[in-house]
This record gives structure tokens, sequence and C-alpha cells, in this order.
């Protein structure tokens, strides 16, 4: 019973390491098309017409799109980058078909988290921004929950802002802007981390390898029992 067990194992374990492999291929492949879209040329930023079909193929495609900053509707969202801690500021862009897109316009430092400490920034005319479209991030961050309420934002989940914000005609996306300087210089576009991770390939030497020792153990008992074995 014991070896039939140890081959089961053996088999699961073998299973394992292929299907590692399998998702290697696959992660491969969707690093490469992620990195085609990051790379292209920009597009216009999808439209209403298009807002039923976005979905993970459209995550980090390069779009540009244009309209006005509603500054007075900015929300901060709690972050962390390579300039320390503070905040994501997502702005909604009206544009001129009726519908909003909400912006992540950069980073700005705790102590730049009041509009008034960046009023260059808060550009009160037509814009056009350029940058990576991102898929809603519903619920908050890890343990912690948006507090629509309490003005204290976790994640950039698009409905929620919408509601919080009063804004009707609101994209099922967000957009990161690129690193086009803003008027005083902050917000910081530009900071989007695009890195998928990919350690497939250890997962599958590792069931492998195991595989391979339960199968060596296997061998190793059936030689030592013939070896036992009464002889004529």
């Amino acid at each position: 019973m014991f070896g039939l067990g140890a081959v089961i194992v053996c088999l699961v374990l073998f299973g394992l390491g292929t299907w590692q492999v399998e998702r290697r291929v696959w992660k491969l492949d969707l690093i490469a098309r992620t990195d085609a879209r990051v790379h292209a040329d920009p597009v216009p930023a999808p439209g209403p017409a298009q807002w039923p079909e976005i979905g993970r193929d459209d995550a980090y495609r390069h779009v540009r799109l244009a309209g006005r900053l509603l500054n007075d509707r900015e929300t901060l969202i709690q972050a962390v980058t390579d300039y320390g801690a503070g905040f994501w500021v997502v702005t909604p862009l009206a544009r001129d078909d009726g519908t909003t897109v909400l912006v992540n316009r950069g980073f700005v430092p705790g102590d730049l988290r009041d509009p008034a400490a960046r009023r260059d920034g808060q550009v009160a005319g037509p814009v056009e921004v350029t940058g990576l479209l991102r898929l809603t991030e519903p619920g908050g961050a890890f343990l912690r929950s948006n507090d629509p309420a309490g003005h204290r934002w976790y994640s950039r989940d698009v409905a929620a802002i919408a509601a919080a914000r009063g804004l009707a005609k609101v994209a099922p996306y967000f957009v990161d802007a690129d690193a086009t300087p803003n008027p005083g210089g902050w917000p910081v576009g530009g900071l989007t981390v695009v890195a998928f991770p990919n350690n497939h390939l250890v997962y599958a030497l590792t069931w492998y390898g195991m595989a391979l020792m339960l199968a060596g153990v296997l061998v190793v008992g059936a030689v030592r029992r013939g070896r036992g074995s009464p002889r004529d």
C-alpha cells in the first residue's frame, strides 16, 4: 500500500510541476502582451460605446484624452512610492462628450495634500493627458477598506470615488498620467509600476525535484527488497 500511495503522490507532484511550466508560458505571454501595450503609440481612451468591453486585455493600454480637470473634486489615495509615503492625486477629467474619466495625475507627499500648497498644479484650462489605462481597484487595500465618509482611500475604486464625488457618466477605468511635468512640479506622474511576479520556474523545479526524490526512494526501496528476497 505504501508503494502505491507513493507512486500516486509522485504522479501528483509531477503534474504540479507540469502545471507550473504551463503557467510560466502563460505568464511570459502576459508580460510580453502588456509590455507591447505600454510601449505602443497612444490611442484615444475608450468611449462609452467601448466601456462594456473593457477587460484585462485593456490594462496598461497607452491612451490619450483631453478635457478639463475638476480640481474641486479630486481624491487623495494613500500611496508609497520612490518619493516616500504620500498620496495619489486622482482628479476627474470632464470630456467634451459629457463623460468623465478619473485621472491619477501622480504622487504628492503628505505636506502637499492640501491643494492650496500646490496651487500651480491645479490647472484650470483645457488639458491633454497621456498615460496608461488601469482597471478599477474595488474595496481597498490589504486589511484596509476604503472609507468614503471619512475621506480615507487606499485604492482607486472608480465606482466608489464617482459616487462619493457626485460624478455621472464615469468611465469604468482610470488613467495613470505619464511623466509629463505638471506646473509647479506636483503631482509627479509616470510612477506606474508594471510588474508581474514570475516564480513559476522555481515552483516547477521544486515540484519536479520532490517527485524525483520520491521516485528515488521508491527505486532504492525496491532494490533493497529485491536483494533481501529469498533465493532458490
